[in-house]
């Protein structure tokens, strides 16, 4: 059946990817693996070379041909320009995300079907579920690595002609096909992050690209109790690394970061109690719906405000403007604007996602 498909295969050096290859030939497909150069800068923190000597012996164990493609340039300016943007706004942006949309569904997919691809294939736990002629995305069986919140900006036709070798594959399962077939993956760390950002400090990094303004850390009511770095490097909730904690008029109890004072560069925080920090709901301007807009203007359903995250049940109200209103069952703590809320059905469902545009108590 799967005799004369080509499948290219997303090779990044991990264990994931690697077995993913592997599952693909067992079942028939000719596979081919494909390395992505994303990122050239800062070869002692970015693990691509090593990564791609991985690619290479794992390809040579498994059988199968590999290339690898540079995308630096489409990553620079489809994903990382506008990860910069977002922290200027004070936002927390999710670059993952946008590299799925804009790297991995897109110019790979390009390149993909340049080699004669039929489909294209990722080590990403997820699901797609064909029905009706439309293609749904939904969550591993695996739920605990399941990854579809990073694939919630995915089109009809990306969607169409990826396959999850992984949907019904626990992670423990991946790592001893891994170490039967005895491929240098096989207890390979998972990556973390990004690999523009490594395992380097964040401030310095960002301290490349964007010019530090410090400024005041105040509370609630207007009182400096310290100087933040600039407003890029905090995000809501935060109660690490504000160099506040042993003040002598203080409560005793953990500060934690409130909100962004963008207009006068404050950095607004609280101590102790924290209801200030949560709120009842949310607002995307734009929203990519999976597998298309629902007939429902409102309904409920579960969402995800961050990877990882239990479902939290939601009403969602679509509006004539295409903008996208959820609001919290329950009240939800530091929902944090440059992130995505991803709407799942009861059973495990995603009916897509936006990123988010401002919250409200």
């Amino acid at each position: 059946m799967n005799k004369n498909k080509t499948v290219v295969v997303g090779m990044s050096g991990g264990v994931d990817s690697s077995v993913a290859a592997y599952l693909l030939k067992e079942q028939g497909y000719n596979v081919i693996g494909l390395f992505m150069i994303n990122w050239e800068e800062d070869s002692e923190t970015c693990t691509a070379e090593a990564d791609y000597e991985d690619v290479k012996r794992v390809c040579s164990v498994i059988g199968i041909p590999y290339y690898s493609v540079n995308y630096a340039k489409e990553y620079y300016d489809r994903v990382f320009k506008y990860f910069l943007e977002q922290y200027k706004k004070g936002n927390t942006p999710n670059p993952d995300v946008l590299c799925n949309k804009e790297i991995k569904f897109g110019p790979f997919l390009e390149q993909a079907k340049k080699l004669g691809a039929d489909y294209i294939a990722t080590g990403h736990y997820a699901k797609k579920v064909e029905k009706d002629g439309q293609f749904y995305l939904a969550k591993a069986d695996d739920l605990n690595k399941d990854q579809s919140y990073f694939l919630n900006q995915l089109s009809q036709a990306q969607l169409e002609k990826v396959l999850f070798p992984l949907d019904s594959i626990t992670k423990p399962e991946v790592r001893k096909i891994a170490e039967r077939l005895e491929l240098s993956t096989a207890k390979k760390k998972d990556s973390t992050g990004i690999c523009f950002i490594g395992e380097r400090n964040f401030k310095q990094f960002l301290k490349t690209y964007l010019p530090m303004q410090k400024g005041d850390i105040v509370t609630q009511s207007g009182e400096v109790v310290g100087k933040h770095d600039g407003l890029m490097y905090y995000t809501l909730g935060q109660r690490r690394g504000l160099g506040i904690g042993g003040r002598a008029n203080g409560n005793g109890e953990r500060w934690f970061v409130l909100k962004k004072d963008l207009e006068n560069n404050r950095l607004v925080v609280s101590q102790g109690e924290d209801d200030a920090l949560f709120s009842s709901g949310l607002l995307c301007k734009e929203f990519n719906w999976i597998p298309s807009l629902p007939k429902e203007k409102t309904f409920k359903c579960f969402a995800k405000f961050r990877y990882r995250q239990p479902d939290q049940p939601v009403s969602v109200e679509i509006c004539e403007n295409g903008e996208v209103k959820i609001l919290f069952d329950q009240k939800q703590r530091a929902v944090t604007p440059g992130q995505y809320a991803v709407l799942y059905t009861h059973d495990g469902v995603c009916l897509g996602g936006g990123e988010i545009e401002k919250v409200w108590a």
